[in-house]
């Protein structure tokens, strides 16, 4: 029973039908969920740690339920900073499975939807949804992601650009105010939406000084390069499209070679040479080279 309304269980009594089940000094039953958090964080990740993410509808009761067990248990606030993320809607109505107003991330991948008139590369869907501070309510569309499609080739292509530009003696460009602006951007509560604004102001250097209007000392050049693909690869974590097919790709081939050696080490061992030997030798003629050894099968792509 509770002493105070803001009380929560701790432990929880088991029905007799209920599938999680444990004994204790309080009777068979199961961790309230506030602390089943707690036990996995403080086991996983220690007393304190630095970041706790979760969604807005999550800081109340449960992240504070987490931070009233965190000090009751260890004396001191088991978490430095909480970022909660705003909702995410569809055609700026609410998500719901029930309506069939919702959609999966697969489905913008692979175009399978009713919303979107085209597939979107995981990069492009990222970089759309990092035009928005995480506080705020994100509407996904297909004419904003297609929006943030062309801003993202934009920028692909620029970056392509400034790998190809050439030093001057002198530099009519302030790179390392740039530079510092991009990390008050992400200081300032991870807001990538100024950040990314901030990196569309480096594609207007790149193209000034691809069409000769400014210049740009070698040292200086490397630093707006190293700081491009800093923010771009590292803190925001995008790809080149192409790259990131091309990696697909990849992870799709091992799985299906996967299962094709397999099939053989079976044959093998069930002394079926024929089939053995028909998958090497179809293998080989296809250009894919598979190599025994001590640790097993593994293949090459000639």
């Amino acid at each position: 029973d509770k002493k105070n309304p803001a009380d929560f269980a701790l432990w929880k009594k088991a029905s007799p039908q209920h599938i999680m089940r444990w004994p204790s000094p309080w009777g068979d039953g199961f961790p309230g969920w506030h602390l089943e958090c707690t036990v996995m964080s403080s086991k996983y990740l220690g007393e304190t740690f630095d970041i706790h993410g979760g969604g807005m509808d999550l800081k109340f009761p449960h992240h504070e339920c987490e931070i009233a067990q965190g000090e009751a248990a260890h004396g001191h606030s088991p978490v430095n900073y909480w970022l909660h993320a705003n909702m995410l809607t569809l055609n700026g109505q609410k998500m719901s499975k029930s309506t069939g107003n919702s959609i999966l991330p697969i489905e913008l991948f692979t175009g399978e939807n009713n919303f979107m008139q085209k597939a979107f590369a995981p990069s492009v869907v990222r970089f759309f949804m990092m035009q928005a501070h995480y506080r705020s309510i994100l509407d996904f569309s297909n004419d904003a992601i297609l929006a943030a499609e062309k801003g993202f080739n934009r920028l692909t292509e620029a970056m392509k650009i400034m790998r190809k530009l050439a030093a001057s003696k002198n530099s009519s460009i302030d790179i390392a105010g740039w530079k510092a602006k991009c990390y008050a951007a992400m200081n300032d509560d991870f807001n990538t939406p100024i950040l990314i604004a901030e990196l569309f102001d480096a594609v207007k250097i790149i193209h000034s000084l691809q069409d000769g209007n400014a210049t740009i000392t070698a040292s200086d050049l490397e630093e707006l390069q190293e700081t491009m693909d800093a923010f771009f690869f590292d803190v925001l974590g995008l790809q080149d499209t192409k790259e990131e097919g091309s990696a697909s790709l990849n992870k799709g081939l091992d799985g299906a070679m996967k299962l094709i050696i397999d099939l053989r080490a079976t044959a093998r061992a069930n002394k079926d040479w024929s089939t053995s030997d028909k998958i090497r030798d179809e293998l080989t003629a296809a250009g894919i080279q598979l190599k025994d050894g001590a640790d097993g099968t593994s293949y090459a792509v000639e």
